[in-house]
């Protein structure tokens, strides 16, 4: 596989929040509707496997209106097709995931003005597969553990996975690689990543505002934040074309 081995810091933010963003927002607007695109593959996936698990949402509406204010895990997980369901969500998940590779393999290109193609969305799956999808599973499991403890964690654990599909697409590293690499520059930027990671994630969910279809519109907005905070601590990537 080819990788980019040349990296300026041209075409990059500073390394600043407020910069990362501004950056972020740039590029997004260039590859929005292939984003779009990928949210509504995850969706339409996500939908199919809600009658498979026998899982019903009318269910989970019935179990919280009995509760009386008394919801407990064990509740949740009596729900019939459940604990299915969410098995199959996070596997959904774990295979979507080079998609979103594929959205910063865009990114770049949109960055050096080069014409996007739909096949582009999907260099993730031809290209270190098995280290997106372990990576993928790694931070799946850490950022679902931190949630669990009360989700204000979650929002301090999320800045170390920023750099890590980027890693793996532009350095063709291994999934330890990309964790490493990722942990190591938060640690020593962790007010910045904070910063770009909070602001982040609070655009990509403000699609919920809109009657909750709007998430699709903004959810993939990380990815771009991700892709930006790279440019400004890595540089540039300078894009090659991919052999098939």
């Amino acid at each position: 596989m080819d990788s980019f081995q040349d990296f300026d810091q041209h075409n990059a933010p500073q390394k600043a929040s407020g910069d990362i963003i501004s950056h972020a927002f740039e590029i997004y607007k260039g590859v929005f509707l292939y984003a779009l695109l990928a949210m509504g593959i995850y969706f339409i996936v996500s939908l199919v496997i809600q009658p498979i698990s026998g899982f019903e949402s009318k269910s989970f509406g019935e179990v919280i209106s009995s509760s009386d204010g008394d919801f407990s895990a064990m509740k949740m997980w009596s729900i019939p097709g459940i604990k299915v369901y969410y098995g199959l969500s996070g596997l959904v998940s774990l295979i979507i995931a080079p998609l979103y590779v594929g959205l910063i393999y865009m990114a770049n290109k949109y960055n050096f003005k080069q014409p996007l193609q739909v096949s582009d969305l999907f260099i993730g799956y031809r290209q270190n597969l098995g280290n997106i999808l372990i990576y993928s599973l790694i931070s799946s499991i850490a950022m679902g553990i931190s949630f669990m403890l009360c989700f204000i964690p979650e929002f301090f654990v999320l800045p170390f996975f920023l750099l890590g599909y980027p890693v793996l697409l532009f350095e063709n590293a291994s999934f330890s690689e990309a964790l490493s690499k990722s942990f190591n520059i938060a640690k020593e930027n962790y007010g910045v990543f904070l910063g770009a990671s909070f602001l982040g994630l609070l655009i990509s969910a403000a699609g919920v505002l809109l009657c909750g279809f709007g998430i699709i519109a903004t959810m993939p907005f990380y990815f771009a934040v991700m892709y930006s905070a790279y440019c400004a601590f890595c540089g540039t990537p300078r894009q090659l074309e991919f052999k098939n």
